[in-house]
């Protein structure tokens, strides 16, 4: 699942535990960029967040450079951070659950005050928040993914089950006025991570995500990386800078990414990707470099997700905003680029969607007041990761 359950520290904490995240622009103002970062996979009624750490956004400019300059993503050394805590429960409200305050922190220092689950949110210094419990918008045929991976063979049908349909999150919300927050010099191309980190003057980072199914599914174990056979990387990786990745695992990451896109590319029983002569796969340093990637001047697109890496991939110019819509159908852009390359059919998970997203704040769609029990099903299939 998209972050759902990335590792022993997220399966023990599931308050820190980083599910989603999502970045477009708004579909209705123009100039302001949306942020979504959900947690606690298969929250239940009352869920809280965690007073005792922070959820980060993490924003920084970044540009497209020409496709023979030898680099990816030029990502600048600003960075705008929207830092959102919350206060320990408190009595009980009109139905009996208890309540929690929320504070974001801007970029300038200035904050941002709401009340969970208020559907108002907060809003002030060009950006509107909100925090609380919705529907879980991911879609994915969990047992078919795991089904694939464990039998080498594309496992997929043509309508699968949504595995989280009905799971509910706890979700923030930020919506940015762009050249307000940002300032008018940042540019429109943005590179945008999440983490949460220990709250406290010596944070720790507890987890970190930018794009969905880096950990469970790209670096999962299928017993093809002969370099590392112990150790549950996702860990390790969890603890990464997202724009800076630390000298001391990142081989064993970039061996497990080389060996595991090949295994996908096998998928279908023939070889799409050539492998670079130092045998590196060629999508192996864009996912290394694991942030969503959004264009805030383009109008506002589904079906988005990955379109400026691929574009930097062709030399070409992106054509939409990037990033990552709520609706987006990540599962099948991410087989069919891994699988095919997008030389071939559309690679189908059997799920198109859940209950859609909304086009105004707060965008996703209210919480399931009777959510399914999930918590037999859902880390059953991640163990198998």
């Amino acid at each position: 699942m998209s972050d759902h359950l990335s590792g022993t520290r997220a399966l023990a904490d599931p308050a820190i535990d980083l599910t989603d995240l999502f970045a477009f622009p708004s579909p209705s103002q123009a100039g302001r960029l949306v942020l979504v970062m959900n947690v606690f996979p298969n929250a239940r009624p009352g869920a809280l967040f965690s007073d005792a750490a922070s959820y980060r956004f993490r924003v920084r400019p970044a540009s497209v450079p020409m496709r023979d300059s030898g680099s990816l993503f030029d990502v600048g050394t600003e960075e705008f951070a929207l830092t959102c805590t919350f206060s320990a429960p408190v009595g009980p409200d009109d139905d009996g659950e208890p309540t929690q305050q929320g504070t974001c922190v801007l970029p300038s220092g200035e904050s941002v005050s709401f009340l969970v689950n208020d559907e108002r949110g907060g809003e002030g210094h060009g950006v509107r928040c909100y925090a609380g419990l919705r529907l879980d918008p991911f879609f994915m045929d969990v047992a078919k993914e795991v089904e694939t991976r464990a039998s080498r063979r594309l496992a997929f049908v043509p309508k699968g089950t949504n595995t989280l349909e009905g799971a509910d999150v706890l979700a923030l919300v930020a919506e940015v006025d762009v050249a307000r927050v940002f300032g008018a010099s940042s540019g429109s191309v943005f590179a945008v991570a999440a983490e949460t980190v220990t709250a406290g003057p010596y944070p720790v980072r507890l987890e970190r995500l930018g794009r969905p199914e880096v950990k469970n599914i790209l670096m999962s174990d299928n017993g093809v990386d002969t370099a590392n056979k112990v150790v549950d990387l996702r860990d390790l990786y969890n603890e990464e800078d997202p724009f800076r990745l630390g000298p001391t695992y990142v081989d064993a990451y970039r061996a497990r990414l080389n060996a595991n896109l090949v295994f996908f590319d096998g998928l279908d029983g023939k070889a799409d990707w050539t492998m670079r002569p130092d045998g590196t796969h060629p999508l192996t340093e864009l996912l290394l470099a694991d942030f969503l990637v959004v264009d805030a001047a383009k109008p506002y697109a589904e079906d988005s997700y990955f379109e400026i890496e691929r574009a930097l991939l062709e030399g070409r110019e992106h054509a939409t905003c990037g990033g990552r819509s709520i609706n987006d159908d990540v599962i099948d852009t991410l087989y069919t680029l891994i699988v095919n390359a997008g030389r071939g059919p559309r690679v189908s998970d059997g799920v198109d969607g859940t209950v859609p997203a909304s086009r105004e704040f707060p965008y996703l769609a209210p919480a399931n007041p009777n959510p399914p029990e999930q918590a037999a099903t859902i880390p059953t299939a991640a163990a198998s990761r």
